[in-house]
């Protein structure tokens, strides 16, 4: 199916989609401040910035947009017709980043938790998964 945006169009909209405050980061920053713990946000001097990071249980999580870190579920499984060899490249990308960032981590005894853009839709499972993380 072609696009139905214009070049113009679509380079406006890409230019919008926000890397840090996304929605599902937002739900799980609630959440997790509902429970009671409190976090640091985007910390640079860890590898990939993660989104909220437990200084003294050494501990960090991710947020990933299903479509922009490859997610194996309906969204992010969606391929691009338009520029589709950019996009792929792309996508391939910041997933062999993200494992990349989660090894160095793991080398500097940090323990991480991805949780993906799909998984928020869900909040009792997502509370469940947050405690056993955390506690």
């Amino acid at each position: 199916m072609a696009d139905v945006l214009t070049s113009e169009q679509r380079h406006r909209c890409m230019s919008h989609i926000r890397n840090k405050n996304t929605s599902p980061e937002l739900k799980v920053r609630k959440m997790v401040h509902s429970m009671g713990f409190r976090y640091r946000l985007h910390v640079d001097t860890l590898p990939g910035k993660p989104d909220l990071v437990f200084p003294r249980m050494k501990k960090v999580i991710f947020v990933h947009g299903c479509f922009w870190h490859l997610h194996s579920c309906k969204y992010g499984s969606v391929k691009p017709t338009t520029n589709a060899d950019f996009w792929k490249a792309k996508r391939e990308d910041n997933k062999e980043r993200d494992s990349r960032n989660r090894e160095k981590l793991f080398q500097k005894g940090w323990q991480v938790l991805c949780i993906w853009e799909c998984e928020t839709k869900n909040e009792s499972e997502l509370k469940s998964r947050l405690i056993e993380y955390l506690e």
